[in-house]
């Protein structure tokens, strides 16, 4: 697993509508098989465009949020990003680096599945860069990455105006749009994580997922569900 040092951070391995869009998202939360969908052993094959504009409903153990996704600003991201929440890639992920101090919060990242066995396959399925189209202003989601065409899964959400990594090639993709106070109160106790700080070593969330989180950091928040909410997903 490779890391990126910015400004002091690291940065491992790598963020509504009409009645009918929400009781189709309720369907589909209901019948989701989380990170145990048998789409997600396949990787290579999850490739179906996104919409130019779709929107997620995370929603977690601090409360709900939701993201809108303009396609536009980063097309990879866009795209691949749609692919996993239409499978359940981030149903049960922690909210595993919070960093959300005062005077300067910074960011929160998930993005490492509950399951090992889906942790697995992801970590080599990385996608080209996207040119930096937007800025990393608070409320953006971007993936995280650790060198040029090294994104998978990991994303953070800007807590602040983090500007600084547009010139280090993170590509916004996307917006909180509603619940940022929510996003603002995920546990941030724990701090960075290992081995700079006292938080969770992402290699052994990649190998022993959410047992190990659960024994070692419980109060980390998580997300119970992420689901298209507009327009209705049609990803295979």
């Amino acid at each position: 697993m490779r890391a990126i040092r910015i400004a002091g951070v690291v940065f491992a391995g790598c963020a509504l509508a009409a009645a009918a869009w929400g009781s189709r998202a309720h369907a589909q939360a209901k019948s989701s098989s989380g990170p145990n969908d048998p789409a997600l052993q396949h990787p290579a094959q999850l490739t179906a465009k996104a919409p130019d504009v779709y929107r997620v409903k995370f929603t977690t153990t601090k409360g709900d949020f939701v993201v809108e996704v303009t396609r536009a600003w980063a097309p990879l991201g866009a795209d691949r990003f749609y692919n996993l929440v239409a499978h359940h890639y981030y149903d049960q992920a922690a909210f595993f680096r919070v960093l959300n101090q005062q005077p300067r919060p910074f960011v929160v990242q998930f993005g490492i599945s509950a399951d090992p066995k889906v942790n697995a396959v992801w970590q080599g399925a990385n996608i080209k860069d996207d040119p930096v189209t937007q800025h990393n202003v608070r409320g953006t989601l971007t993936f995280a990455m650790g060198g040029p065409d090294t994104r998978t899964t990991q994303i953070f959400i800007n807590l602040n105006d983090n500007s600084r990594l547009d010139s280090m090639g993170f590509p916004p993709f996307g917006k909180v749009v509603e619940g940022m106070d929510v996003v603002d109160k995920f546990n941030g106790e724990y701090g960075e994580g290992a081995p700079s700080g006292r938080g969770p070593d992402q290699s052994r969330i990649q190998a022993e997922g959410k047992a190990y989180l659960d024994k070692n950091f419980p109060n980390l928040d998580r997300i119970i569900t992420a689901v298209i909410i507009s327009p209705a997903s049609t990803a295979k």
